[in-house]
């Protein structure tokens, strides 16, 4: 990742770091799912990087010029820049989504295909968006290609494996298609190119930060550190 020529430096206050370990705890505790389990271990991990201190241009760095959210006033937007076709991205997905879950409500996330490699992916991505099946068929879709070794790079393939979980594939074929998806891809490759990634996953933080697994070390380091810049967000920093 590229590093800023100019550093400086934070620490998230006592109660941040009270809060992140007591979730951590509990997390550990309350493994009771794969998912809650990676979460805990996730934490674990990564609790060094939110409690010592983050240096800019190395743990993050700065977007000038910031770049355009879509949360609404009062709220604070949390980008994850990912692909489907990205190892690093599938195995941070169970650790995300918990700590998705427990988000504060002052917090927007969303997610954001880049359109890298196979640019079918992110096509078939803002498809699913547009249809409001992102959240029940990303688990499949990721499967499909890190597990079962289906490319997905056809949009014929992709409505093949889609129908085998209920979506209508005539429906699937013309979204895929349309002009309000290409708009959305387009949309989405433009926001990348403003907060300038480089790499994936790589997280957003209203439009004015960003950071990664790559830059942070771990999985979990990385989801403290979008927690502790959305505190300094929070805080006006």
């Amino acid at each position: 990742m590229t590093r800023l020529s100019q550093s400086s430096s934070f620490t998230t206050d006592a109660s941040r770091r009270t809060a992140l370990t007591t979730l951590a705890r509990s997390a550990v505790a309350a493994a009771t799912t794969p998912a809650a389990a990676a979460l805990a271990v996730a934490l674990a991990g990564g609790s060094s990087a939110a409690q010592a201190q983050a240096v800019e241009g190395k743990d993050f760095r700065a977007v000038s010029p910031p770049a355009p959210t879509d949360a609404p006033a009062g709220r604070i937007e949390v980008v994850e820049f990912f692909w489907y076709g990205c190892p690093h991205c599938h195995s941070l997905e169970p650790a995300l989504k918990e700590w998705a879950r427990r988000l504060p409500a002052d917090v927007v996330f969303r997610k954001v295909h880049v359109p890298w490699q196979v640019q079918a992916h992110q096509q078939l991505f803002f498809t699913l968006e547009s249809l409001n099946l992102t959240e029940a068929h990303n688990d499949k879709v990721f499967a499909a290609i890190h597990n079962d070794r289906n490319k997905l790079d056809k949009p014929e393939a992709m409505a093949d494996l889609l129908a085998r979980h209920g979506v209508d594939r005539k429906q699937f074929l013309d979204a895929y298609a349309s002009f309000g998806v290409r708009t959305r891809t387009q949309r989405a490759t433009q926001l990348a190119a403003a907060y300038k990634i480089e790499g994936v996953p790589t997280f957003g933080v209203a439009g004015r930060f960003v950071t990664s697994p790559s830059m942070t070390g771990s999985n979990g380091a990385a989801l403290q550190m979008v927690d502790a810049l959305v505190g300094r967000v929070r805080k006006g920093g």
